[in-house]
């Protein structure tokens, strides 16, 4: 159970943080990590569904300094931030910020508790036109006045390493909702053709 003055500090607090930010990470995309967040806590008895909503509020908080370092900033800000000290224990708020650093995608190690695995899964919502999009939106962001084929060649080769086979996205629920929505995202990925004309398509309706 969460308790409702941690609900309400939380959004008036910390989510609104998200107005700030890029499309991609925005404030449906917090509500949505958190939303899947709950639910995949909600699967796993060894879960605090507490630590788990923190976790999720918290995790792109520091895009606020910047994109690289962003999951080590977020994990400052939860550790920093001494009013979820009424909640919570020292023990439980390092708990929650190291799982904060290690939701990133590209992170090199596993995480290292129940919680960084949660948030990480939940971050990664794979919904293939959702994906798409971010992935064009966030190269219009940072090159906005690149050609269109420039545009296309960097969403290429972000979609390739990250999510073809082999690529170095993580899933930590292999029976979750996101393993099978991989396998319809690859399919797309590996007919160039098709692709194309996804990346067409949206890149004429985000530019």
């Amino acid at each position: 159970m969460i308790p409702k003055p941690l609900i309400t500090y939380i959004e008036t607090a910390i989510i609104p943080r998200y107005k700030e930010f890029d499309k991609a990470h925005n404030l449906s995309h917090v509500r949505t990590v958190i939303e899947e967040s709950l639910a995949l806590a909600r699967q796993h008895p060894e879960a605090d569904e507490r630590l788990a909503y923190v976790i999720a509020a918290y995790h792109d908080t520091g895009l606020c300094r910047d994109r690289t370092t962003h999951h080590l900033v977020s994990g400052e800000i939860l550790m920093a931030d001494s009013t979820l000290r009424q909640w919570f224990s020292d023990t439980e708020i390092l708990l929650m910020k190291e799982a904060v650093e290690d939701h990133r995608a590209s992170t090199d190690h596993e995480p290292r508790s129940i919680y960084g695995k949660i948030v990480a899964e939940a971050d990664r919502i794979i919904d293939p036109d959702i994906t798409l999009r971010r992935t064009v939106q966030y190269g219009l962001k940072q090159n906005p006045a690149a050609d269109k084929e420039w545009h296309y060649q960097r969403f290429h080769q972000h979609l390739m390493a990250k999510y073809a086979p082999g690529g170095y996205l993580k899933l930590w629920f292999p029976e979750g909702k996101n393993a099978e929505q991989l396998k319809k995202l690859q399919a797309i990925i590996a007919d160039e053709g098709r692709l194309r004309q996804v990346f067409n398509r949206i890149f004429e309706e985000e530019k």
